[in-house]
C-alpha cells in the first residue's frame, strides 16, 4: 500500500495483524509509563504513534488525524477513571468544581470533536503539533502559575469548560496541561488542582470519544472493526498495556530525577510537534 509521508507517497508493506496489535501494545506501554511519571494521560504519545500506525491499515488520509485522536481519547475515557478514584482516596478531588466544570467540559468536548471532523487532517496535524510544543514549554519551565483570583461563580466554571473540553478534545489529551494552570491560578491548591484535573479527564474523555465516534460514524477510510473514529483494536490494545504500565512509571517516578525527566519529556515533545508540524507539505 502507499503512505502519504510530505508531498510524496511511499510504498510500504502492510505489517501482519499481530505486529500491529505489537505496536499498538508498545505505544500503550509508552503512553502508560509517561503517565505514571508525569501525571499527563499519554494523549500526546498516543496520537503521533496512531498518525504513523493507522495508515499502514488502510485509514485514508483524510481520516487518520480525526482517527488517532478520537482512539486516544477513548483509551483516555477507559483509564481516567482509576485515575480520579486514586485521586479520590488521596482526598484530592474537589467535587464541587468537578460538578460544576463536567457541563462546560463534556459540551466543550463533543463540539472539539466536530470541529476536529470538519477540518482538514493537514490542519488537525499541525494543531496537534502545536499543542504538543506548547506543553512542551510548560514542562520545560516548570510553569506554574501565581494565584491571582478565587473560583469563579457557575457560569465562569461552564465557560472555564468549554474551552477546555474543546481544545483538549482537539488534540486527544485528557485536559490536565489546561485545567492544572487553570485551577492552580484560581488559588486551588496544587494537590487538589491535580486530582481535580484528573477527575476532568472523565467527562472531556467520555464525551469527547462519544462525539468522535457519532462525528464519524459514516465516514469512508476507516479500517475494519472501528466505531466512527475510533479504531477498536487499537483501544483495547493501548488501554489494556497502558494500565498495567501506569503503576510502573509512577514507582518510577520515586526513584529517578523528577526534573530531568520533565526535561527529557518536554525534548521529545518538542520533537513530536515539530514532525507534526512538517510532516506534511
Amino acid at each position: 500500500m502507499q503512505r502519504y509521508l510530505g508531498s510524496r507517497f511511499y510504498k510500504l508493506d502492510s505489517p501482519a495483524p499481530m505486529e500491529t496489535l505489537l505496536i499498538f501494545a508498545l505505544t500503550g506501554v509508552a503512553a502508560g509509563l509517561l503517565a505514571g511519571l508525569f501525571g499527563v494521560g499519554g494523549g500526546l504519545i498516543m496520537v503521533p504513534a496512531l498518525a504513523f500506525v493507522l495508515p499502514l491499515q488502510g485509514v485514508g488520509a483524510d481520516v487518520v488525524m480525526q482517527m488517532s485522536i478520537g482512539t486516544s481519547l477513548a483509551v483516555i475515557s477507559a483509564t481516567s477513571i482509576s485515575s480520579m478514584l486514586a485521586h479520590h482516596r488521596r482526598g484530592g478531588v474537589r467535587w464541587d468544581l468537578l460538578r460544576a466544570l463536567a457541563p462546560g467540559l463534556a459540551a466543550g468536548a463533543v463540539a472539539g470533536a466536530f470541529v476536529a471532523h470538519a477540518l482538514p487532517g493537514t490542519v488537525l496535524q499541525r494543531i496537534v503539533g502545536v499543542g504538543a510544543i506548547l506543553v512542551a514549554v510548560q514542562m520545560f519551565l516548570d510553569a506554574k502559575p501565581a494565584s491571582h483570583r478565587d473560583v469563579p461563580g457557575a457560569a465562569g466554571l461552564f465557560g472555564a469548560g468549554g474551552v477546555i473540553g474543546a481544545l483538549s478534545a482537539l488534540i486527544g489529551i485528557g485536559g490536565g496541561a489546561l485545567t492544572v494552570p487553570f485551577l492552580s491560578w484560581r488559588s486551588v491548591p496544587i494537590q487538589q488542582a491535580v486530582g481535580t484535573s484528573a477527575a476532568c479527564g472523565v467527562p472531556i474523555a467520555w464525551f469527547g470519544a462519544a462525539g468522535f465516534v457519532a462525528a464519524g460514524w459514516s465516514v469512508a477510510g476507516r479500517p475494519d472493526f472501528s466505531a466512527g473514529y475510533v479504531a477498536l483494536p487499537a483501544f483495547a490494545a493501548i488501554a489494556v498495556t497502558s494500565v498495567l504500565m501506569a503503576p510502573v512509571g509512577a514507582r518510577l517516578a520515586h526513584a529517578l530525577p523528577p526534573r530531568a525527566l520533565k526535561r527529557a519529556f518536554a525534548g521529545l515533545l518538542v520533537l513530536v510537534g515539530a514532525l507534526l508540524l512538517i510532516g506534511r507539505g
